[in-house]
This record gives structure tokens, C-alpha cells and sequence, in this order.
């Protein structure tokens, strides 16, 4: 990875710095910024390099320029909406299912859809096609037949050294033994949950949480307690030691960073506190790092991972949130599990795709994921703010968003009033599509809640949609 010292990346280094002074309020609502040849002087760069500067900030709308007159701030964290309080589920409710509300919203999509706010994963316009297709190619004609020969049950042991070798920059210290090779994330945590958990067990999950998981935890025949979760810092711990202290957890599920759909992350130190209880306990606990590598800070955050000292943390995760989900490509490090996992992937799914793990060795082998990933959080970050932006404009005042400092989902708490399963009949009929709250849990609960991705191009139709979508909740009756 390039440091920011480089030519290349001089730029950035100017353009973070500013954007520090933004968002810290050095630099207010309205202010001018110097001209860029005296910010040229200042920093010992060229015109063209300010200029650079200046435009990654204007992408995030952060700034804007005026005919004649220069660039000034057009952002202030002051104007955007709050954050939601903590969820507060109710901690005797562990039985419940939402199935068919999940059925019904996937079954109605509208193939009309203008514009499409419940995108689970980057449009594809934010992929780097070509550089996929090309070394798609490059892996059938380096394979054995093409690709037609089954691989290794664990997969390719060059993508699993691969991920292993990535693992340190989360403090881990895996190895390509630590590793299997799994049909996406959702294999993986089907695999987790099944070498842990038996029909009947109870597991504790985040709430709001991924539907994914609960649709899982109900087909495996799981009980769920749902727990407050912060939107900034995530799972509360205090309430999980009460969980175990008053039922008899098999397991718990956390998205430690940038969880789906809250956007928060654990600090450090609650996945120390975390990893410490379940330990104590003897509890596995299934990570699901998905969304890891989408960080909008200077390095990524660790993970529970990072802490576990007993081989109790199954990490999970994948290339489909950053890469191309029509790949499959996901992975598990099972810890002490391992053997389970392996009995159960032969069962479940035996090998997965040659041709596709091949391909994602190759992309990472020639360095093109950590310059696709640079950009791609990037572009992520600038439409985060365009977002808060555009909903702290066209929302109800009371409107509250969440913060997150990576991935590509917002939380959306809108008045008591409304229910978003009803909104969500009006907005696909108007060409807009979001993910109403109640399908994040098993409670009857988040009914004025959406979760909102953006993870697409931003551009004057999405600032519509979000315009429209606004007016139909102030519209809401």
C-alpha cells in the first residue's frame, strides 16, 4: 500500500486535513477557503494538486466553488440529524418469526424501480468490471482444465494464504490453515451456526439486526434474544451478561464493525469486554466482518477476532459487500471448530467455484483490490454526507439518522406515527425502494424505521428520490 507521502497521494493528505478542520468546526457553514495559490504556497504543491484537493471535498459536499469568488464550506455536523437513542428490545421476548414480512417485501419488488435505497450490495457501477472480467479470463487459462476439476474442500490454498495475509491489518495473526473457503458470507454463518448451536438452543443477536441472521437462527430451529445495541458503539455487553446470567446462551452473533443495519462499531475495548465474557462463559461467538474493509477512517478496526485467545471466535466474512457477490467467494476461520465446519461443509456444499476463487486470488495477488477498495471508501464516505445532507433537508425535522464511519447503510427513525411497511407501498409506486425497520427484528418493533444504502452512484435522480421519499413521510397520514 502506497503511503500518503507519495506524489500521488498528495492531494488526499491536503484534502483530509481540511476535512478534519470541517467536521471538527475549525472551518464553519460559509467560510472561504484560501485561494489555491496560496494554499499551493502553503503547502509546497502545484495549483493542479490544490485543485485535486478542493474537488475530493466538493464530492463529498463539504464544499463548493463560486464563480469569481472561490470555494467555501457547505457543511456543518450542527445541521445534520441526530443520532437514534439505543434500541430497547425486550429482553423476555425470544421467540418470534418475521418470515413471511421478509417473503412478501423481496416478492414485491418493483421491476420499475427508478431508483433502488435497499441495495445490499455496491451497484455496480462502483465495481471494477473490466478489471474483474479481465482477470476472470486470466484464471480459466491458468487452471487445470479450466476450472472443471473440483478444488480443495478448504479452497484454493493461494486465496486462503491471501486473506490470512490480510488479517494482520485487523491484529490478527491467522494463517492459511486457519481458513475455509465458503459460498459467501450467509454460507458461512449457516456453517458457523450449525457447528455451535443444535434445534432449540438459544443465541443472543444485536437489535436492530441483519435479517439474514434471523432468518437463519428460525430455519435452523433457534431461539433469538434480541439485546440494546448503541448506534454508535453497538452491542451493549452489560446487557448480554445479563442475558447469560438469566438464560442459557449457546451462542452470540455480532456485526462488531459497521453493523447492518445500525452502521455502528465496537470499540476496542467492548470487544475486549466482549471476548472476555464469552470466555469466561465458554460461549462461541459468531463475527460476522463483512463490511470490515469499508472504513472511512485511517486504518481499519480491529476485530473480536483480534482478542480471542481461546479459538471461541468464529470470524466470517466476505468479498460480496466489496468485490462482486455474484462471485460467492466468503470465508470462515472457525477456531477450535474447525473440523465441524469442515464436516459440515462436505455435507452442506462440499467445494466451491474454482474459477471465481481463482479470480479473486489474481485480483488480490496484483495489488488491484487495495486500489479499488481506496476508492470505492471514497465514494462510499462522499455518499454518506450526501445522504445526511439530503435527508436533514428534505426529512421531517424530527427525523434521526445514524453515523456510520464505514460500509454503505443508514438508519433511519422517523416520527412514532408512521409505519415504513405502509410507506413502503407508496414509495415503490413513486419508483423508490428502502428496507423497512420491522424486517431487523423478531419483535414487533422499528415499524417507523428504514434502513437506507448508498451504495450506488450519487447523482441528481438519487437526490429526487430522497426528495420524493421525504415528502411522502411529511405527506404520511
Amino acid at each position: 500500500m502506497k503511503n500518503l507521502d507519495n506524489k500521488d497521494f498528495l492531494y488526499l493528505k491536503i484534502g483530509h486535513k481540511i476535512e478534519r478542520q470541517i467536521q471538527s468546526g475549525v472551518l464553519k457553514l460559509g467560510d472561504k477557503l484560501p485561494s489555491t495559490r496560496i494554499m499551493g504556497q502553503q503547502y509546497g504543491v502545484s495549483i493542479s494538486t490544490v485543485l485535486q484537493a478542493y474537488y475530493y471535498l466538493e464530492s463529498k459536499s463539504l464544499i463548493a466553488s463560486k464563480p469569481r469568488s472561490g470555494y467555501y464550506v457547505t457543511f456543518s455536523a450542527h445541521t445534520l440529524p441526530d443520532s437514534p437513542a439505543m434500541s430497547n428490545p425486550d429482553p423476555n421476548s425470544i421467540l418470534g418469526k418475521n418470515t413471511e414480512l421478509i417473503i412478501d417485501f423481496f416478492q414485491n419488488i418493483s421491476t420499475e424501480t427508478v431508483v433502488n435505497l435497499s441495495l445490499g450490495v455496491p451497484s455496480e457501477k462502483l465495481l471494477p468490471i473490466a478489471k474483474l472480467n479481465k482477470v476472470l479470463h486470466e484464471a480459466i487459462g491458468s487452471l487445470t482444465h479450466g476450472g472443471t476439476i473440483q478444488g480443495d474442500i478448504l479452497g484454493k490454498k493461494k486465496l486462503r494464504r491471501q486473506i490470512a495475509q490480510r488479517s494482520a491489518l485487523w491484529g490478527g495473526v491467522l494463517t492459511e490453515d486457519d481458513v475455509i473457503i465458503t459460498s459467501g458470507c450467509t454460507s458461512a454463518l449457516s456453517l458457523a451456526l450449525m457447528a455451535v448451536t443444535e434445534p432449540g438452543d438459544t443465541i443472543a443477536v444485536e437489535s436492530p439486526v441483519y435479517f439474514g441472521l434471523i432468518q437463519l437462527a428460525n430455519t435452523l430451529g433457534l431461539r433469538v434474544i434480541e439485546l440494546p445495541t448503541h448506534p454508535l458503539y453497538g452491542m451493549d455487553t452489560e446487557a448480554l451478561q445479563t442475558a447469560i446470567d438469566t438464560n442459557e446462551i449457546k451462542a452470540v452473533a455480532v456485526i462488531s464493525n459497521f453493523s447492518n443495519p445500525m452502521g455502528n462499531t465496537m470499540s476496542d475495548n467492548s470487544k475486549k469486554a466482549l471476548v472476555e465474557i464469552i470466555e469466561k462463559h465458554n460461549i462461541p461467538l459468531i463475527e460476522d466482518d463483512i463490511y470490515g474493509e469499508i472504513y472511512y477512517g485511517d486504518h481499519r478496526p480491529t476485530t473480536c477476532k483480534t482478542y480471542d485467545t481461546k479459538g471461541l471466535v468464529l470470524l466470517c466474512s466476505s468479498f460480496s459487500k466489496t468485490l462482486s457477490s455474484g462471485y460467492r467467494i466468503g470465508w470462515i476461520s472457525p477456531g477450535k471448530f474447525k473440523a465441524e465446519v469442515i464436516r459440515l461443509k462436505l455435507y452442506v456444499s462440499s467445494t466451491t467455484t474454482t474459477v471465481t476463487e481463482e479470480a479473486v486470488s489474481l485480483f488480490l495477488e496484483k495489488g488491484r483490490y487495495d486500489h479499488h477498495l481506496r476508492k470505492l471508501r471514497q465514494r462510499l464516505h462522499a455518499n454518506s454526507l450526501q445522504f445526511l445532507v439530503a435527508i436533514g433537508k428534505y426529512f421531517p425535522e424530527e427525523t434521526k439518522v445514524s453515523r456510520p464511519q464505514g460500509s454503505f447503510l443508514l438508519w433511519v427513525q422517523l416520527p412514532a406515527h408512521i409505519d415504513t411497511r405502509v410507506l413502503y407501498k407508496s414509495a415503490v409506486a413513486n419508483g423508490v425502494r428502502f428496507s423497512p425497520g420491522r424486517i431487523f427484528t423478531l419483535q414487533e418493533q422499528y415499524c417507523n424505521c428504514m434502513r437506507l444504502s448508498y451504495a450506488l452512484e450519487w447523482n441528481n435522480k438519487v437526490d429526487d428520490a430522497l426528495k420524493c421519499l421525504g415528502q411522502l413521510i411529511k405527506d404520511y397520514k
